[in-house]
C-alpha cells in the first residue's frame, strides 16, 4: 500500500498530499470559514515531487484526502549511467535504476561508492541527498 487517508483539515504546510494522482508536498495552505450553511474550505497549493509542477486543490477541511506513504532508504552507488544511476539499497542488497534529480550539487556527487538518500513514493524512487563516500 502506498498511500493513506487524512482530512484536509489536518495537513500542514509541508505535509505531503496526493492530487491528481501525483505525490506532492505542501507549500501554501488557507483555510477559509463560510456562511451558515457551508463548510469551511482549504486551499492548498503543492509542488510535485516528481515533475516540479504546481497544483492546487480547494475542498472541504474535513474532505479525506491521500497522503503518499514515503519509504526513506539508503543506497550505495555502483554506476553512472548517463542520466540514470545504478544503486544498491543497503538493507535489501537489491540493485535499483534511479533517474539522476535535476539538482546539480547532488548530480556533482553521485560517485561509485557514494551513500545516498533516496525515497520510494507510489512506487516510483528519487534521490534525495548524498550522504557522503567518494
Amino acid at each position: 500500500m502506498s498511500v493513506t487517508y487524512a482530512t484536509l483539515g489536518e495537513l500542514r504546510v509541508g505535509s505531503y498530499i496526493v492530487i491528481d494522482g501525483e505525490p506532492c508536498r505542501i507549500v501554501e495552505m488557507s483555510k477559509a470559514k463560510t456562511g451558515k450553511h457551508g463548510s469551511a474550505k482549504a486551499h492548498v497549493v503543492a509542488v510535485c515531487l516528481f515533475s516540479g509542477n504546481k497544483k492546487t486543490l480547494t475542498a472541504p477541511v474535513d474532505a479525506r484526502v491521500e497522503v503518499p506513504i514515503i519509504d526513506k532508504r539508503v543506497g550505495q552507488v555502483i554506476a553512472d549511467l548517463g542520466d540514470m544511476v545504478q544503486i544498491m539499497d543497503m538493507e535489501t542488497y537489491e540493485t535499483i535504476e534511479i533517474e539522476k534529480p535535476s539538482d546539480s550539487d547532488i548530480v556533482e556527487r553521485l560517485k561509485p561508492g557514494a551513500e545516498v538518500e533516496y525515497w520510494v513514493v507510489m512506487g516510483k524512487y528519487m534521490i534525495m541527498k548524498v550522504r557522503g563516500g567518494a
